[in-house]
């Protein structure tokens, strides 16, 4: 990070989470809760945390930006759309912490986003962002010609010095149109760093030739999760020679629930990336945050239980 301040904007959707029993109601998105993270994370440091997405004008909605804005996040980029709601989901934890989902968010806010002029294309024509974070679950809610707007402002941005960082998230049904390799391979032409779940990038492409994939497609950079297994990060791609890291995972006796482990884990790589860490401490915090996180049920921690950064500042 060489300038004093520095601006990430993440691109998604925020829901309704009821979960537990008796069930309770919170907030949840998978880039949403990557920027709550990232946000704690670099609460110390000259760095603007954006969330990019649509609302109503409804009271719920008033109460996320609230919970979001007490967390650090700006919210300059929110939409509000008048008559639209947030999407929700209902989430069912096994006694392994492993999670079945159920959806309603065929009309949500966040599904219009791109209708009309928004504030993330505003930013991106006007004074720029330095990174710019989506998911294959921020392209897959959007209705066709959203899909090709947010593509299309990710190009001019990046043109424009920001770099873009893309993750993998995949929900097969959200992608009914049979055409999820393109829109894929349309994602990964406009990134430079591409943080990829296997076994989602398996179900995508019917392979695990990651590297080889985002080498083909312009990725710089490609951090390969794998669950509790060592993740592997290869950077340099487009050289002659790319640098390869292994990095292993903390170990954990009981998981709780796994909800926001990757989206979490993430948080802390953007956080180590941001402040120029060198790729094994990046990884290391990534590993930290998300063991914590999938000790703890639900997808957000309390902030006490964050782990202390100041750690990994000194190796």
């Amino acid at each position: 990070m060489n300038k004093q301040s520095y601006h990430v904007a993440l691109v998604g959707e925020c829901m309704v989470e009821l979960s537990g029993a008796p069930l309770s109601r919170s907030y949840g998105g998978d880039t949403l809760n990557t920027a709550l993270y990232l946000s704690r994370l670099l609460s110390k440091d000259e760095v603007t945390v954006s969330f990019a997405t649509a609302l109503g004008d409804d009271a719920i909605s008033d109460e996320m930006l609230e919970n979001w804005q007490s967390e650090g996040i700006v919210t300059g980029l929110v939409s509000r759309i008048p008559g639209k709601m947030p999407g929700l989901y209902l989430v069912e934890t096994d006694p392994q912490g492993e999670r079945t989902f159920h959806y309603w968010r065929s009309d949500s806010a966040a599904k219009r986003y791109f209708d009309d002029i928004s504030p993330l294309e505003k930013i991106i024509k006007g004074e720029g962002l330095d990174l710019l974070y989506f998911s294959g679950i921020s392209v897959a809610i959007l209705p066709i010609e959203g899909r090709n707007k947010l593509l299309s402002l990710i190009r001019e941005a990046r043109r424009h010095g920001t770099t873009i960082v893309f993750d993998n998230n995949y929900r097969p049904r959200l992608w009914q149109g049979g055409d999820v390799q393109d829109w894929y391979g349309e994602c990964l032409r406009v990134t430079d760093l591409a943080l990829i779940t296997e076994d989602d990038d398996e179900a995508v492409w019917g392979d695990r030739d990651i590297a080889t994939r985002c080498q083909a497609f312009g990725c710089q950079e490609v951090v390969i999760k794998r669950g509790a297994e060592p993740c592997s990060v290869v950077t340099d791609l487009q050289r002659t020679a790319p640098q390869q890291f292994s990095i292993a995972g903390e170990s954990v006796v009981r998981v709780v629930d796994t909800c926001a482990a990757g989206d979490s884990f993430a948080a802390g790589y953007l956080a180590g990336y941001i402040k120029q860490w060198p790729i094994p401490t990046r990884a290391a915090l990534a590993h930290k945050l998300a063991s914590i996180v999938i000790q703890y049920p639900g997808a957000v921690i309390e902030k006490s239980a964050m782990p202390d950064t100041s750690v990994f500042e000194r190796t």
